[in-house]
């Protein structure tokens, strides 16, 4: 990496001054280590784009590797939705490993520090061992059973492995001291008794490590030569460079840990397990619910790889937990739909629109551009005729002065039609508008080129012909829950904070064109925002999700 590019991060500077030091490029390899336990969600978009970004940059390897060390909460199924995000996010790893595949190892080195006196196999109730850990200002004591013989620890881990002891009865736990300051490092646990099928090796092991022996170690095996983890991993390093000094051999890259801020995303959680009660007491439909704070949420709902790598990007990496602005990553939502969303009209709560003056039975085809942002413009026809549809918001029977949208007596133009003007209404019994008589400039037609055509009117409004509208289901979604901070006060139920209002259900039209539109295709339906079609739309029911709106209303709402 050329320094001289761009000013670095505090990560890209401790890799620049470990190259400075000796260390070799092609030592360099990086990891994303997640535990398959849930969906991965915006928190972990952050560290994919970080050390698979920093492999870019540095053309180095970078491992996928699934920290599987707690059979009781992890699944396949999270491993390859797992799989899936990181792809999706447009990245490539060079091995997939798994803590799994290294337990023999893992296992063997513990042997050795049990015949070195450095673990040994504790007895007690977890309880117990709370007690006797002491507290963060008075030091621990040592367990009874701290100074069992060698002979006995070999023999009771060896019964452990074979399954002869029941969940709870005994663990491992490093030798290293009950007084030291950091509670971490007074003789932690490395391993416990789970009799629980593991998704990968099955029923081969009633015993798994604990993370903090399992992770360094695993980094090592696979000579990792950075491994970033987020700051609440920041007392553990101490412990990680333990264990390392147990089994480091010189000629091998010595893994080196260092730790960056979470970035949390206002009016979200990120917890794994306050995500999965959402999803297990129906508040959301599933992982993959569009107001999930999930990859897989976040893509169903239509926002796209590009955009969360950009939003990556642009909070960058700190040394101090904040908290981000959702409108921060709509923001970057928005500038990439932009580009790459073709426009196209939708009427989302429709009035009937009836041009009096159009010939009877008649239609046309008129032409409208895909995207203006296109270096290539390109084209699709439109089906236009006698009665519309329109936005019910876009007429005022008796309008104000800054209303410049359709009324009786005034002139708007149609997009990409023509010039009409509001002439009566139709009500009725209980006076409700059901229809809007109107009369059309007929030589006002876009792009004809004549002088009507180029006469200005104050407003511009989108619509669909009646005839050839197609009825959709439009699922608008807002931010799931109203505080910023919705588990930020530990007095309070983050679940009372849930937007009640987070998911309407609507009926639409939207025009011909978008009837052969697939699963993940981006639209903006103009003037009213961005849209993308859900998994569960068809041929026979087309169902849309809101991505993200046209612009900020959040901005003006939290003000007030």
């Amino acid at each position: 990496m050329s320094t001289e590019e761009k000013s670095l991060n505090f990560i890209e500077q401790i890799i620049e001054e470990d190259l400075k030091n000796g260390l070799s490029q092609d030592k360099l390899r990086f990891r994303f280590p997640p535990e398959p336990n849930g969906y991965l969600h915006v928190g972990h978009a952050s560290a994919i784009c970080l050390n698979f970004g920093l492999g870019i940059d540095y053309n180095a390897p970078v491992n996928l590797r699934f920290d599987d060390t707690n059979p009781s909460k992890e699944e396949q199924e999270f491993v390859d939705a797992i799989k899936r995000d990181v792809e999706w996010l447009g990245y490539k790893w060079d091995k997939e490993c798994y803590a799994s595949d290294y337990f023999q190892q893992l296992y063997d080195w513990a042997v050795e520090l049990i015949k070195k006196g450095k673990a040994y196999v504790d007895s007690q109730s977890s309880e117990d061992m709370a007690i006797q850990k002491g507290t963060p200002t008075t030091p621990g004591t040592d367990s009874p059973y701290r100074n069992r013989s060698i002979e006995e620890n070999l023999d009771l881990f060896e019964r452990m492995k074979n399954g002869e002891f029941e969940k709870g009865t005994h663990v491992l736990r490093a030798k290293i001291s009950m007084n030291a300051n950091n509670m971490l490092m007074r003789d932690p646990i490395m391993y416990r008794i789970m009799h629980a099928h593991h998704h990968r090796t099955g029923n081969d092991w009633c015993i798994y490590p604990m993370y903090d022996w399992a992770h360094g170690e695993s980094d090592y095996l696979e000579q990792i030569s950075h491994s970033f983890c987020t700051l609440e991993f920041l007392p553990h390093r101490e412990l990680y460079d333990w264990f390392l000094n147990q089994i480091y051999d010189e000629t091998k890259v010595r893994p080196k840990q260092r730790e960056f801020a979470r970035r949390n995303l206002s009016h979200t959680v990120v917890s794994k397990r306050k995500l999965l009660q959402l999803v297990e007491e129906k508040h959301v439909t599933g992982w993959d619910d569009p107001r999930m704070s999930t990859i897989s949420g976040m893509r169903r709902r239509g926002i796209t790889a590009t955009a969360i790598r950009n939003f990556a990007k642009t909070i960058g990496i700190a040394k101090r937990t904040n908290l981000i602005d959702v409108s921060l990553l709509d923001f970057c939502v928005r500038e990439d739909l932009n580009k790459v969303a073709p426009r196209v009209m939708a009427v989302l709560n429709p009035v009937k629109l009836v041009i009096t003056n159009y010939p009877e039975g008649q239609e046309e085809w008129l032409e409208a551009e895909n995207n203006p942002e296109e270096e290539v413009m390109t084209y699709r026809q439109l089906p236009f005729s006698k009665e519309l549809f329109i936005e019910r918001e876009d007429f005022q029977e008796e309008a104000h002065k800054k209303f410049f949208r359709l009324s009786l007596g005034t002139e708007v133009r149609l997009k990409n039609a023509y010039i009409i003007k509001g002439e009566s209404v139709v009500k009725d019994a209980e006076g409700n508008i059901t229809e809007i008589h109107c009369t059309y400039d007929v030589d006002s037609k876009s792009g004809s080129g004549t002088e009507a055509s180029k006469r200005k009117v104050k407003g511009t409004i989108h619509w669909v012909s009646t005839a050839h509208a197609v009825e959709a289901e439009v699922r608008v979604y807002d931010r799931l829950f109203t505080h910023e901070n919705p588990d930020g006060n530990k007095d309070v139920d983050f679940k009372e904070y849930i937007n009640p209002n987070s998911l309407e259900v609507i009926t639409g039209y939207v025009e011909p064109s978008l009837q052969s539109s697939k699963e993940l295709d981006h639209f903006q339906f103009q003037r009213l925002g961005y849209f993308c079609v859900d998994r569960d739309s068809s041929t026979d029911k087309l169902v849309f999700n809101k991505t993200v709106g046209l612009r900020d209303t959040w901005a003006k709402v939290e003000s007030k």
